[in-house]
């Protein structure tokens, strides 16, 4: 008779398709019905925090609910980082853990719902008697919210009998938001006489859009409009047209584009949650723009926002379109810039003035090497600005930071292992700092083995925990606990079956080139150790340096 980890894995398994995790006592009856039972795939990471973190990356690359799992008390303890990610960044997932016996705790066991409530994350229980029916709430919630949750197996009752599996009803997702209202259905009213009248009218699209499935509305509203078009760092590529889209807003942002969007008189913000990053420290608009914003937040995200809607971005968007093609678009503002000139970056020099390479230009020459076919992962640290300006992607779910909504690092590697089984066709590209790398040093050996052929790493190796040095080095603090003695990055990827290479010119740079031709079923994870100068600050951490001096 199955058991009641078997009840949870099998009703797992018509939702989510893939498992992520370390085994132990507390989820090995969950995951050998996960292996013999399933169609479900598990892939092993070697620490806990990856379960999470490639769960999370899943979702990001997809769309796909996932799920981590991982066994009681240190088990449990070592994913908290990653689970607080998760909340932050609103990705839902499923965390299948083992927990405490009914009886009470062992000393080994720690309050596991207090910690998990501590960082966000709710706690579902399985029982005997309803452990497939608390297995779908637990999903429904995590669906409904955008949250991860936690769905707890106490270890008296991991193997106990619990009769035939029965038919469980399927999560409900709630349908999109609409707008509600006179007030909300006048705000619109006022959105689109005024991006109807505008001269100079801009859209800017977050993270939110994406997932509400806002793309082609947008494009529609931008083209109805002439408006200029821009994202927040999670939305890159969600607009469809790029010949009007000035790139990513904020510290990513190149000056010219940013100066655009300062001259703009009208701009609507749909899903993005205009946090100090994205807005400049409250730079990004004028004093005299008009600023709306559309999101599923309960009110306006900024101080700046001067009309608000709740609504899906789509629904939203869609009703704009319907008010503003009736009356006949506006002046093409867009027409009349040069949009490319504005979106250019710096292009640096081949090395620093300290014999390292600059970022800059071996971030430039990277992009024009990497394949076409790509997902970005980003784990956190200074160096998150050179792939952010550099390397543009194709659409939102193609460029992830895992990490930056928590302030963490070391989330990289495992965020590769999520994205891999997400996009099985596409290159996985991980662009990590020295700092992260070594932080979760253990999953290389899971991003290794998970993306094969099909995997990349950019280390950013600047021998430094080069935020901590920019932002108090420069206030005179003492530096020796900002410095990490230089690593061979490519000996520890050669040390788990990787091809390592150690780039201090840009011409150490041309077996990219090589290596994006051969056959991705026989080459090697390629892992790319950036031996970069730590004096070029990127334009992002220079604007943070000067608001905190």
């Amino acid at each position: 008779m199955p058991t009641v980890s078997a009840h949870v894995a099998l009703t797992l398994a018509q939702h989510i398709d893939a498992v992520f995790g370390v085994m132990g006592n507390g989820n090995a009856y969950f995951l050998d019905a996960i292996e013999t039972q399933t169609s479900a795939v598990f892939t092993a990471v070697r620490h806990e925090q990856g379960a999470v973190v490639a769960a999370d990356a899943h979702f990001r690359a997809s769309g796909r609910i996932a799920a981590g799992t991982s066994t009681y008390g240190a088990g449990f303890t070592n994913t908290l980082t990653a689970l607080a990610e998760a909340v932050q960044a609103h990705v839902p997932l499923v965390l299948v853990v083992g927990d405490e016996p009914t009886s009470g705790p062992r000393p080994w066991d720690v309050d596991q719902i207090a910690l998990a409530s501590a960082v966000g994350a709710r706690t579902y229980t399985v029982g005997r008697a309803d452990a497939a029916a608390t297995t779908v709430i637990a999903i429904e919630h995590a669906l409904t919210y955008r949250v991860p949750v936690v769905l707890a197996i106490p270890y008296d009752v991991a193997a106990l009998e619990a009769g035939p599996v029965a038919n469980a009803p399927s999560p409900r997702v709630p349908a999109p938001l609409a707008p509600k209202g006179e007030f909300a259905e006048g705000m619109l009213d006022e959105i689109a006489d005024a991006l109807r009248t505008a001269e100079r009218p801009f859209l800017l699209a977050g993270r939110g859009a994406w997932l509400a499935g806002a793309s082609t509305a947008l494009g529609e509203l931008a083209d109805a409009t002439g408006a200029l078009t821009a994202s927040s760092a999670l939305g890159r590529g969600v607009f469809p047209d790029s010949r009007y889209d000035l790139g990513v807003t904020g510290g990513f942002g190149a000056d010219g584009a940013m100066e655009l969007i300062r001259s703009a008189d009208v701009a609507v913000v749909f899903g993005a949650s205009l946090n100090q990053f994205t807005m400049r420290f409250g730079e990004l608009f004028a004093p005299g723009t008009r600023v709306f914003q559309v999101d599923i937040a309960p009110a306006a995200t900024h101080a700046h926002i001067g009309g608000f809607v709740r609504a899906d971005a789509r629904v939203a968007a869609e009703a704009l379109v319907s008010r503003l093609t009736a009356a006949g678009a506006a002046a093409p503002w867009r027409e009349s810039v040069d949009v490319a000139a504005a979106r250019s970056y710096d292009a640096g020099d081949d090395l620093a003035p300290d014999g390292r390479l600059d970022p800059r230009s071996a971030a430039r020459r990277i992009a024009e090497l990497l394949p076409e076919d790509r997902v970005v992962v980003s784990d956190g640290g200074h160096f998150i600005g050179w792939a952010n300006m550099y390397w543009p992607v194709a659409a939102p779910d193609r460029m992830m930071m895992i990490g930056t909504a928590f302030q963490s690092i070391g989330q990289g590697w495992p965020s590769v292992v999520g994205a891999t089984l997400a996009r099985r066709e596409s290159t996985v590209v991980l662009t990590s700092g020295d700092g992260g790398g070594l932080m979760a040093i253990a999953d290389l050996e899971s991003a290794v083995r998970a993306a094969g052929g099909r995997g990349i790493a950019v280390i950013w190796n600047d021998a430094a925990y080069g935020a901590e040095v920019n932002l108090y080095g420069l206030k005179g603090l003492a530096e020796g606990p900002m410095r990490i003695p230089e690593v061979d990055f490519a000996a520890f990827g050669a040390a788990v079956g990787a091809e390592g290479v150690v780039v201090r010119t840009l011409a150490d740079l041309d077996r990219l080139a090589t290596w994006t031709e051969e056959d991705a079923a026989t080459r090697r994870f390629l892992l790319l150790d950036l031996r970069i100068s730590g004096d070029v600050i990127a334009p992002y951490q220079q604007e943070i340096i000067r608001v905190n001096s």
